[in-house]
């Protein structure tokens, strides 16, 4: 089991920014793969951005240019650095831990991001 425990939601206007962290509490420090979701009001959960064990990541079109992903694999912890922010990017942002050799993934329990006009 994988718990993750997330912060940094909260409420800002259009253009600020917000920096999102999840920790993951798993020994599982290699082959596996953290990052972010968003789920909007009346709409599909969807990919922000993606990093994994070995550094390679993975963004939303919607994300590139403003948002930055990074990890810190001793600690276990992913971090999203969302810039120049807008209403439209408003959600609950759920961070994910997927082992690969399994592909079991675990879900946090989600952080409100809310951006004003």
């Amino acid at each position: 089991q994988v718990r993750l425990v997330e912060s940094g939601g909260g409420l800002v206007q259009a253009g600020g920014s917000l920096r999102l962290s999840c920790a993951a509490s798993t020994t599982i420090f290699n082959n596996n793969i953290m990052g972010w979701y968003r789920q909007a009001p009346g709409k599909p959960r969807e990919l922000v951005a993606v990093c994994t064990s070995g550094g390679s990541t993975n963004y939303a079109d919607s994300a590139k240019g403003r948002f930055t992903i990074s990890r810190d694999r001793v600690k276990n912890t992913v971090y999203l650095q969302m810039n120049s922010l807008a209403p439209e990017d408003t959600a609950v942002y759920y961070c994910k831990f997927q082992a690969m050799s399994s592909g079991i993934t675990y879900w946090g329990q989600g952080t409100q991001v809310t951006v004003s006009s």
